[in-house]
């Protein structure tokens, strides 16, 4: 490839990157304003925490910014939380998010449901907690580097929200709160999930028969396809009546090889950090194959929003990071204190109680379709009720995320014959039973 070929290519994917700002920036916000990072004393948590999962410690009133097509504001009244729920071992946790309370009548099928919606990747720094930016739409920061976050959930918050529904958005453990945010942590997330779900009826002033839903998309799909399996050992008594897991993050060595290299292949460092925390064995095999710029690099991106990875390490190699070149991932499958913990984080282990839709697009360049559909058979396989359906969208800059990971979740989310419609059907009971692969 000559010098010119090079150039194009790379001004191809620096234009990609940055119409996926543009992107996630005009899905989440319009003319919202530029901010400096506030200071948040909020998101300090007490120094005991409830035993109780699910309890709220503290709520404060806060703003939402969205722009409706009725330009009558946004449907509902908007409160900070946090609230109890529990790390990978039991230990109690504080963690934080965004309750909407529904401020009209409900306009769906059956009681007034709650909805838990479970974000994307927003990054691994506590400025990245999607709650942060959920008062603005953007937020840009100037400290500890110049850097944004967007509220990615607005429009599914908004459209449930103007449905009637009472919607609560999880930060997860460790953003916005202290210690590192366990990205990919099947227990961790599905825990704050299910608890939010807890927190939310609280404050509605509901009991846990209230009818529930999951709505969930990549991370966000994982932690609903993960919180969706463990609700019948963690929080049996909420009323879960469906979950979208669309795109699910469900098995993170698959997931490592697909993105290494793509526009968000930082977003490994996310992964890693998070099973590091919780695996000291695994920290120590990693420090003998990981170079000092590796380890460097590992910190840094500790500190990220999504952005910071389009913008300041784009199409990262994790190659790069390693004593010998070769990638992470290589190293993982040969190191042997690895396999259990990526074995004991991938989602699919027990049976969901509750219908299931997972949706995948067949050229999904970051969370690959493989390992989704494999969520969809091993569910199946004990006696789950999932329905599980391929987007189709052809490939369009392999690698650069947007058009083919982000692409069908606004697809599937969003058509007709949308995500909304199967979880209303879910909402009126109307049945369903055993398995559709499509």
């Amino acid at each position: 490839m000559d010098r010119q070929q090079r150039r194009s290519r790379w001004r191809g994917r620096m234009t990609a990157a940055a119409l996926a700002l543009a992107c996630a920036a005009g899905l989440t916000a319009v003319a919202a304003p530029a901010t400096a990072e506030p200071v948040r004393p909020f998101y300090v948590p007490p120094a005991a925490i409830p035993s109780e999962p699910g309890a709220i410690i503290k709520t404060q009133p806060m703003s939402l910014f969205a722009t409706l097509p009725t330009e009558q504001g946004w449907p509902g009244k908007g409160e900070l939380i946090m609230y109890s729920t529990t790390l990978q071992d039991g230990t109690p946790v504080a963690a934080t998010g965004t309750f909407i309370a529904a401020a009209g009548p409900w306009a769906g099928p059956g009681p007034r449901p709650t909805v838990v919606i479970a974000p994307g990747t927003s990054g691994q720094a506590d400025r990245c907690a999607m709650s942060v930016a959920f008062s603005t739409g953007l937020t840009a920061f100037a400290d500890p580097s110049p850097s944004i976050s967007a509220n990615q959930e607005l429009p599914s918050s908004a459209a449930w929200a103007g449905l009637g529904a009472n919607v609560v958005i999880p930060d997860y453990i460790g953003l916005g709160t202290p210690g590192m945010h366990t990205y990919g942590n099947r227990f961790e997330q599905g825990h704050a999930v299910l608890d939010a779900a807890r927190a939310a009826n609280t404050l509605a002033g509901v009991g846990p028969e209230t009818p529930l839903l999951f709505w969930g998309y990549s991370q966000g799909g994982g932690a609903t396809a993960a919180a969706a399996e463990l609700l019948p050992q963690y929080a049996p008594e909420l009323n879960l009546k469906g979950t979208w897991a669309g795109g699910p993050t469900a098995d993170l060595s698959a997931i490592l090889n697909q993105i290494d290299g793509a526009l968000i292949g930082g977003a490994i460092g996310y992964a890693i950090n998070g099973m590091l925390v919780r695996y000291p064995d695994l920290q120590r095999a990693l420090d003998r194959v990981s170079s000092q710029a590796g380890r460097d690099m590992l910190a840094t991106l500790g500190e990220t929003c999504i952005g910071d990875l389009i913008f300041k390490h784009p199409f990262l190699r994790t190659n790069s990071l390693t004593v010998d070149g070769r990638s992470l991932s290589e190293h993982l499958a040969g190191i042997p204190e690895a396999a259990p913990v990526l074995a004991e984080l991938k989602v699919g282990q027990l049976k969901p109680q509750a219908p299931v839709l997972i949706t995948s697009g067949r050229n999904d360049d970051t969370v690959p379709y493989a390992q989704a559909k494999q969520l969809a058979q091993d569910w199946c396989g004990r006696g789950g009720t999932v329905e599980f359906r391929t987007n189709e969208l052809p490939p369009i800059l392999s690698g650069t995320t947007i058009p083919n990971h982000f692409g069908p979740e606004l697809i599937d989310g969003f058509s007709p014959n949308s995500v909304i419609a199967y979880l209303l059907d879910r909402l009126a009971d109307k049945p369903i039973s055993g398995c559709s692969i499509n």
